[in-house]
């Protein structure tokens, strides 16, 4: 059984006012880059990537970084890693940062994302954008941006779908399978 948190209209509001508190912290949109955590972080950054430059009329570097390597649990066995491409190609240094994620939970796979962008530079500042934080961190990591606090037990599972990769807008919870 699931449910829905938010819909289409809500998560477009999210993107718009994340996009405009970015500005504001920043003064602007200058030395700014959104780094998307594959593979909803991604459609986040570019989605306010858009925002900004319908707001600011700047384009705003935006980047994909895949984790895979940089996950605390690759040597588990749990997961098969998967390995996707990592796409920065600008220099990090005195940018601003933005790190974009679809969901906060543990913290753990911020915790890689910072780890493998450093690899890449050393960037002015790195800050959070995440469209849900659910809590239950194991890791001291406070999101920035956040489009929603969403407090949920944690054997529930919050899924983020998005047009671009699962043809439509929504955040659903979904109870445990048995």
């Amino acid at each position: 059984m699931s449910s829905i948190l938010l819909n289409e209209k809500e998560i477009a509001r999210a993107i718009s006012r994340i996009s405009h508190e970015i500005l504001e912290r920043n003064k602007g949109a200058e030395n700014i880059a959104l780094i998307g955590i594959r593979t909803r972080g991604v459609t986040v950054s570019n989605r306010l990537k858009q925002k900004i430059k319908d707001i600011e009329s700047a384009d705003v570097a935006v980047g994909a970084l895949d984790i895979t390597l940089y996950r605390d649990d690759v040597g588990t066995g749990l997961q098969k890693p998967q390995l996707k491409k990592t796409e920065i190609t600008f220099a990090l240094e005195g940018k601003h940062v933005v790190l974009c994620d679809d969901v906060l939970f543990t913290g753990r796979t911020i915790r890689a994302a910072i780890d493998a962008l450093m690899d890449f530079g050393r960037p002015a500042s790195v800050q959070l954008a995440v469209l849900i934080d659910r809590g239950h961190r194991e890791l001291p990591i406070r999101p920035d941006y956040v489009g929603k606090n969403i407090p949920t037990p944690k054997s529930k599972r919050v899924q983020v779908h998005l047009k671009e990769n699962d043809k439509e807008d929504k955040v659903i919870i979904q109870e445990p399978e048995k």
